[in-house]
């Protein structure tokens, strides 16, 4: 898979059906006021993209589930420099390679 739209249509097929916005100390539900905290979601996969020469195209996906909520939902954000300003505790989070969330 080499799209943007590839990735989220294939983990959209998997199940992962909720949008999720990315905050500051944690996530948001679109369409809902569910908010997700870290030690309540863990990222299945991630996928990275890179602009072949505009570092403004650079994204990244989380394929993100959560047992406590009950869902499995895609997160979508900006890479390096156009990535939002988090939370120490939303970064260790967001790592996929973070087993100490994972349950």
């Amino acid at each position: 898979m080499t799209t943007l739209s590839e990735v989220t249509n294939l983990l959209n097929e998997r199940g992962y059906t909720k949008n999720l916005n990315l905050e500051s100390t944690h996530l948001v539900c679109e369409g809902s006021e569910m908010k997700l905290f870290p030690g309540e979601f863990i990222v299945d996969k991630h996928y990275r993209f890179e602009g072949p020469s505009d570092p403004g195209d650079e994204a990244i996906v989380f394929a993100i589930s959560s047992s406590k909520h009950h869902l499995k939902g895609v997160l979508i954000n900006g890479y390096g420099v156009s990535s939002e300003s988090i939370s120490d505790e939303m970064i260790q989070a967001l790592d996929e390679r973070n087993t100490e969330n994972k349950a």
